[in-house]
């Protein structure tokens, strides 16, 4: 068993949505700030949002306006819907859990990272 297990990635045409989720089991969702991480073929893995466990949200600049990040502690959730997508989403989407207290920094040292879930963007 996985703490974190992404689902939701698919093939999808430019312009279209696509809304990712991230089931948390194994440890309690409320005491962690929540992230989505992503890698692109030949890139190195870059933060894309978090979701603090009050609520803080960050988005990176290339995703803004265009990405939404929640949080579900009852149901041990977080999700990433995502709109207006290009080319240059086109990446393995990753999950990952970060103690309270980094302040949404998009680090790699996470307490605990899901395999991720692919997301092609193509026509």
């Amino acid at each position: 068993q996985f703490p974190l297990v992404e689902s939701g990635g698919d093939l999808v045409q430019p312009g279209g949505s696509l809304r990712l989720s991230c089931l948390v089991s194994g440890f309690t969702l409320e005491h962690y700030d929540m992230y989505w991480f992503r890698q692109a073929p030949g890139k190195e893995r870059e933060g894309v949002s978090c979701i603090s466990s009050r609520g803080y949200i960050i988005y990176a600049d290339s995703v803004k306006g265009r990405f939404t990040v929640s949080r579900d502690n009852a149901k041990n959730t977080v999700d990433l819907q995502m709109y207006s997508l290009g080319p240059e989403d086109t990446a393995v989407y990753y999950c990952a859990a970060g103690a309270v207290g980094r302040s949404c920094m998009f680090r790699l040292d996470m307490d605990y990272w899901g395999k991720g879930t692919a997301v092609t963007v193509s026509s």
